[in-house]
């Protein structure tokens, strides 16, 4: 890693909130445990703050059309979007419902970039990398739940209603699999890797296993 991505990626503390990543490739299943992990931990009496990436605030709904849904997007050009979407979404949303101790459970973050743009898109995981830690300050996961499917699988859950992103080729997807799956092996600690081809219900107990294990962490 060099000097300047190491500066970059440091670590900002999210106490007194909790902050909850998914990830992983499109169809992996995301939307449905974002939605079970968060009625499990309010019947905990927890607030959670639910919110998406690209998305999440009004900007970023904006910015999530024009990406997903819009004409051909240049590839650096996609890069910088999902930035800006990152940058105001950690300074208008994600830190204040930390300061104010909730639960933020995100669907996707940096590393769908890192995978997406620097993986899939050929950008380079390190230049990547250090612009979306630079955007968002820092400010990391305590956890990262990364739901691995393989692009055939994928395709399949997702039928024929595809985003620009998710209408890319299996060679793209596969790409961005490996991307999730190398970026996980480097802080293991940090990240939960599961079979996204499980039963929802298995997935769901992994989930909250995991969730529970940086709770007792954090105490």
């Amino acid at each position: 890693m060099t000097e300047n991505l190491a500066a970059a990626t440091h670590r900002v503390d999210t106490a007194p909130g909790l902050f909850v990543c998914f990830e992983g490739g499109d169809g992996a299943g995301k939307s449905t445990q974002v939605r079970l992990l968060t009625d499990a931990l309010e019947r905990r009496g927890r607030e959670v703050v639910v919110t998406r990436q690209p998305g999440g605030t009004p900007l970023g709904a904006q910015i999530r059309e024009l990406v997903l849904h819009g004409d051909h997007v240049a590839a650096r050009a996609e890069a910088l979007l999902f930035a800006a979407d990152k940058a105001h979404h950690v300074d208008q949303l994600i830190k204040p419902a930390l300061r104010a101790g909730s639960v933020v459970i995100t669907d996707r973050y940096v590393d769908s970039s890192v995978t997406y743009q620097g993986a899939g898109r050929e950008l380079g995981r390190d230049e990547i990398t250090a612009l979306q830690h630079w955007a968002v300050g820092g400010l990391l996961p305590d956890l990262t739940i990364v739901l691995d499917v393989s692009p055939e699988v994928g395709r399949e859950r997702r039928g024929d209603v595809q985003d620009r992103l998710e209408a890319e080729a299996d060679a793209f997807h596969a790409a961005v699999r490996r991307g999730y799956l190398e970026i996980a092996a480097t802080d293991p600690e940090r990240y939960l890797v599961l079979d996204a081809s499980q039963p929802v219900e298995r997935l769901q107990a992994a989930v909250i296993d995991g969730v529970d294990r940086v709770m007792a962490a954090r105490r």
